[in-house]
């Protein structure tokens, strides 16, 4: 059986920019890069930690873009969260609001939408 999502990857247009975009206003670390031999349109790839969560940033040299896609960071501090990001000028999609649960187990939590650096939807939820 499954256990958890291992990482999350996207397409970033300015690597540099995206690091320092999750590592300053998401608490996320940069810990390894690697070049990909054979494939000279992917420039670099690029891995950031946040306890057992991954992100993996793909830096393509023909600007090839993702769409569509978003993941979710819970929070313990969830309006503080929200106000601190909001306050950093980072775009919001959806302000805070409580979300039908999907199961009786999920009632009582906020969810907020944000826009990253490369038009990617990040959810916060607490």
């Amino acid at each position: 059986m499954f256990k958890r999502i291992d990482h999350i990857a996207f397409s970033v247009k300015d690597r540099q920019k995206s690091i320092d975009f999750y590592e300053t206003y998401f608490g996320f670390q940069k810990y390894f890069e690697h070049d990909v031999p054979g494939i000279p349109e992917l420039e670099k790839v690029v891995y950031l930690r946040l306890g057992d969560t991954i992100l993996e940033f793909e830096h393509w040299t023909d600007n090839r873009q993702n769409n569509g896609y978003h993941f979710c960071l819970i929070s313990d501090d969830f309006y503080s969260d929200y106000l601190r990001l909001k306050n950093a000028g980072i775009p919001v999609v959806f302000e805070p609001h409580v979300p039908s649960p999907r199961i009786p187990e999920e009632k009582g939590w906020m969810r907020v939408l944000f826009r990253g650096p490369d038009n990617e939807l990040i959810e916060i939820r607490g």
